[in-house]
């Protein structure tokens, strides 16, 4: 006696990246039509990091803004994990500026393995690898800043420069510079 295997009559499950894909692309659509083309910007690029550095922990803007006004809690170590030509313009208060190619033993010289550590960059490319780094290097409470500097300054959160309250941030370049608001867009310096 031969077995016949029936034919699936269940219904095909689509493709989910391509179901991802149509998601994306609706969304674009209607945000080009509303002219909100920066949240969809914002959501995809967040999307990008989370599947680029899965094994990081975020916190939010928010979040963040929260623990640094909490004084009974232990405030985080923030590393600004940008340019000098970047911190110089702007940076979060209490921030310890760290090369992006830094190693995790330089970029965290002198904290404790354990201690609460938040980095940031310009939207948290750079600063989801540094903590990437950092926790492979053994540092156990490392959370990267969802939005990094740039949703800080959309946000209208304080800003410093040589300890005076500024509300401008470095656009990293004319591209990636788009994801600021108009008013905390400092201008790019002049080629030479």
């Amino acid at each position: 006696m031969e077995l016949v295997s029936p034919i699936s009559t269940r219904p095909r499950i689509p493709n989910a990246r391509l179901g991802i894909f149509m998601t994306a692309l609706i969304l674009l659509v209607v945000g080009i039509s509303l002219g909100k083309t920066e949240a969809f910007e914002w959501f995809v690029l967040k999307n990008a990091i989370r599947a680029k550095y899965p094994t990081v922990p975020r916190i939010t803007t928010e979040q963040l803004a929260q623990w640094l006004s909490a004084s009974s809690r232990q405030q985080p170590v923030l590393l600004d994990v940008r340019t000098e030509a970047e911190w110089n313009v702007s940076h979060i208060a209490g921030a310890r500026r760290v090369d992006p190619g830094a190693s995790a033993e330089v970029a965290a010289a002198g904290i404790p393995k354990d201690a609460p550590i938040v980095t940031y960059c310009s939207v948290g490319y750079r600063s989801s690898e540094m903590a990437r780094r950092l926790r492979a290097a053994g540092f156990t409470n490392v959370r990267n800043l969802e939005g990094s500097i740039f949703e800080w300054a959309n946000e209208h959160r304080p800003l410093l420069r040589a300890q005076q309250r500024v509300t401008q941030v470095h656009p990293y370049n004319a591209w990636w510079g788009r994801l600021l608001a108009d008013d905390v867009r400092a201008p790019l310096p002049a080629a030479h």
